[in-house]
């Protein structure tokens, strides 16, 4: 299918949903796609099933802090180095591009690279959510090799890395987005066509296309957060969901820490009455306590949307008094295996708290 304009908007609202509080604000991905489609035309966006099993896929990402691209001005050249130069490195010329992650602006980045190279963009993502680390990813648990990979600049600035993980290749590509302005442009995790369709998750953008109309056009029913939840319900990933908590953000404590927005926030009921709910967050939120006991946890996704409108409320956005309902949804099946549970599960992020399915719970 073409991506046009119109379907922009949805995504972006769609991928703030699936960003889970992080991931990076999709409006500032929704200008910079708008602009390269205005300019190079609609991409095409392609099922995986499509890509020859010997195709080149490249993926293609911001990594850093996604408000500095408005400081920075619209994503373009910076993008076509590094997708062109890992070309050059590994000496096989891209037949597609695809996204990182479908959750926040890296939902949306992939489609400026498509529009402005003519390149097919694949339906699909490493994650169905958002994560906050590179090593995060399907197509790191599926055996595919982080790296090479490039990071490029807005000044042409390049740099070709190679490391031992995926998790090095983390750490030293956030210094060098440190040093290149506090954020880069990415292109990492070339695979063929047939390691897309074993280890992505397909589909993904789609299903973001689909969420965001259900929240958007869901407010003329007068029940927007109904209407998302009957979409999700439909899908084949997001079907086991529910509305874990109704209340206000009643506590707030947020700072940063190793370049991530760490902390808690405690949602009081409307009425004051009975337990509050705690969410832990690092970008994403991680786990939802009430009383003590887990509600959702990572690598589940756990939403905060705006009571009326459904609209999704990022981390960074949570502020005291926020009349707001947090929403448990299932995982795509590929990230509850035990070796997806190592890399993303709540041991990865520190969590005492074993992975128990939003289903069980």
């Amino acid at each position: 299918m073409k991506l046009n304009k119109e379907d922009l908007k949805y995504i972006a609202t769609g991928a703030a949903f699936l960003g889970t509080g992080g991931g990076g604000d999709p409006y500032i991905g929704r200008m910079l796609a708008t602009s390269a489609i205005e300019e190079f035309g609609a991409p095409n966006v392609i099922a995986a099933d499509s890509l020859a099993d010997d195709a080149n896929v490249y993926t293609i990402a911001m990594l850093g802090a996604p408000t500095v691209l408005v400081e920075k001005g619209a994503a373009g050249k910076d993008l076509d180095l590094a997708l062109q130069a890992l070309q050059d490195y590994t000496g096989k010329p891209a037949d597609a591009v695809i996204p990182i992650e479908i959750g926040g602006v890296n939902s949306l980045v992939p489609v400026v690279a498509a529009a402005r190279t003519g390149l097919p963009l694949v339906d699909a993502d490493g994650m169905g959510r958002a994560f906050p680390e590179l090593q995060m990813i399907t197509y790191n648990v599926g055996g595919v090799p982080c790296t090479p990979l490039v990071v490029a600049d807005e000044h042409l600035n390049s740099l070709v890395v190679n490391a031992a993980s995926a998790k090095r290749a983390e750490d030293l590509v956030r210094v060098c987005a440190v040093e290149m302005g506090a954020s880069v442009m990415l292109s990492s995790y070339m695979m063929t066509g047939r390691q897309v369709k074993e280890c992505a998750v397909l589909g993904t953008m789609t299903l973001a296309l689909q969420i965001g109309r259900a929240i958007l056009d869901g407010r003329r029913s007068g029940d927007p957060v109904q209407a998302l939840l009957t979409t999700l319900r439909a899908t084949p990933y997001y079907n086991h969901c529910r509305v874990i908590f109704d209340g206000k953000v009643r506590d707030l404590q947020r700072e940063t820490q190793g370049g991530f927005s760490v902390g808690i926030c405690e949602i009081a009921a409307l009425d004051g009455n009975g337990p509050a709910l705690q969410l832990t967050f690092q970008n994403e939120h991680l786990v939802a306590h009430q009383a003590g006991a887990v509600r959702a946890i990572v690598p589940d996704l756990i939403c905060v949307v705006d009571r009326e409108t459904a609209e999704p409320i990022p981390v960074e956005g949570l502020k005291y008094g926020q009349r707001v309902k947090v929403l448990g949804v299932s995982s795509p099946p590929i990230l509850r295996t035990p070796q997806a549970l190592a890399v993303f599960g709540p041991a990865a992020f520190g969590l005492k708290d074993p992975f128990q399915p939003i289903e069980a719970l």
